[in-house]
């Protein structure tokens, strides 16, 4: 939970910082990314370990957890910018380069998009993955991890970039290259971290002596 919850955090100052072009293009569109792609992916990786090994219910609180976590981040930045800047620090950053770098936490536009995205999208994540291992016997952990990632992934990518685009942080003309680059991004990392998965979800299974099937489970995500 800790890793997930600083996970989470770092993406979305990293998604409020900065926005990556390597100059490659897909179909015309440049794969352009903001900052968080590289690390939010994990957070994925961490929720499908969760669910797999203690199920949904725990991967539910987790989940929340996080989602209050980055709230209260927003909030700390968004008083931090209210607060008078001293002389110095002024001539030489400023609250023009604070709200530049920062202006998306700090105005609650990136953490608003992230949290509609990271609810949307994990819940998703775990619902799909959960009942896909009751339906398979637990068998071909892979094809559940990414079956599940390419629907959140997808749910998550949509709904950030619209809700960031929305309150101004990112410009219309990055719609289209943001969506398309955070999903083949995000799901191609998601991917690559899959032995590590595999990995974790033994070692915690063997450790915890614990390997949930959610049989009879309400996917409600407020609870029971």
């Amino acid at each position: 939970m800790a890793f997930f919850v600083a996970i989470l955090i770092t993406s979305n100052v990293a998604s409020s910082a900065k926005i990556v072009d390597l100059g490659i293009s897909l179909f015309g569109i440049p794969l352009a990314f903001d900052g968080g792609t590289l690390l939010f992916p994990l957070s994925y990786v961490f929720g499908d370990v969760l669910t797999e090994v203690y199920g949904f219910r725990a991967s539910r609180r987790v989940i929340w957890m996080g989602f209050i976590a980055l709230a209260l981040s927003s909030l700390i930045f968004f008083f931090l910018r209210l607060l008078p800047a001293e002389a110095a620090w002024e001539g030489y950053a400023g609250s023009a380069a604070y709200d530049a770098i920062l202006g998306g936490m700090s105005t609650g536009g990136i953490a608003l998009a992230s949290l509609l995205g990271y609810l949307v999208g994990e819940f998703s994540n775990s619902v799909i993955l959960s009942k896909m291992k009751v339906l398979m016997k637990g068998k071909l952990l892979w094809v559940r991890t990414i079956g599940s990632t390419l629907i959140g992934e997808l749910l998550d990518s949509l709904v950030f970039v619209l809700a960031a685009s929305l309150t101004g942080v990112f410009g219309w003309e990055l719609f289209a290259t943001l969506v398309l680059t955070n999903y083949l991004f995000k799901c191609l990392i998601e991917a690559a971290m899959t032995p590590f998965t595999y990995l974790a979800v033994i070692k915690l299974k063997k450790a915890e002596g614990v390997d949930a099937y959610d049989v009879g489970v309400k996917f409600n995500p407020f609870g029971s």
